[in-house]
């Protein structure tokens, strides 16, 4: 049986904390977009810093963000997502912290009272003038129309609630997810190349505190060396057999 350790830990009640990357979300259709052939090899990324001085950036960044948009849209969650939040069900789930900018955990029934997305959603928009938060489909509909740049009636531009290239990370964000890495029994990483920083430091930092670490992931980590249970398997599968 491919989930070993950890069917053994969920079948005895063990708190997680689960941390997923973008290779949750390609079973559900999504593209991992550092890959090669994907849409960042097609886009120039644009850095935060570009998008405030720069309109020829800002219009290449909406343009980016106009043909990405369709397969999160219609996107849907999948087995993995869904058992996560079966998880959260039974009790079981400590923190949820993703990488991801999809939002399916949300669509999984994940509850914002345990989700930490370390990078965002792309399912929201924010003025970055006023704070004002709207829907991702709305503007989607005025890029359509042919608006390039979309702004906020108080002047201010308009940008998904993600973090850019050069965009600290939510400071709150960021503590939690460490605070919940520091104190868990149990680090269970999925989908995650685990190179990223600042993000690949949590299991390291679970590791150090004398969490039990796991690792599902299609590919090789760099930090499969400090790992207790490793998985190359889909995570949709793994997640849904370990549930029982």
């Amino acid at each position: 049986m491919v989930t070993g350790d950890l069917a053994q830990l969920i079948g005895a009640g063990q708190l997680l904390v689960v941390f997923t990357g973008a290779g949750i979300s390609t079973e559900s259709g999504i593209p991992d977009f550092r890959s090669p052939g994907g849409r960042w090899s097609r886009y120039q990324p644009v850095t935060i810093q570009e998008f405030l001085t720069s309109d020829d950036a800002r219009r290449r960044y909406w343009e980016y963000k106009r043909a990405a948009w369709p397969a999160i849209a219609t996107a849907q969650p999948n087995a993995g997502h869904r058992a996560i939040a079966e998880l959260e069900r039974r009790g079981q789930l400590q923190a949820l912290i993703t990488q991801n900018i999809d939002g399916l955990h949300t669509l999984a029934g994940s509850s914002p009272e345990r989700l930490l997305e370390l990078h965002g959603t792309e399912r929201t928009v924010t003025c970055l003038t006023c704070a004002a938060r709207s829907d991702r489909t709305e503007v989607q509909t005025r890029l359509d129309a042919g608006e390039a740049v979309p702004q906020c009636p108080c002047g201010g531009w308009l940008k998904p609630a993600t973090v850019s290239f050069g965009q600290s990370l939510a400071a709150d964000v960021l503590e939690r997810a460490f605070q919940h890495a520091q104190s868990c029994a149990a680090f269970l990483a999925v989908g995650s190349s685990l190179v990223v920083t600042p993000a690949a430091y949590l299991p390291q930092q679970a590791k150090r505190s004398g969490a039990w670490l796991g690792i599902l992931n299609r590919e090789p980590t760099p930090l499969d060396s400090l790992a207790d249970w490793i998985c190359r398997e889909r995570a949709g599968e793994v997640l849904s057999e370990a549930l029982g």
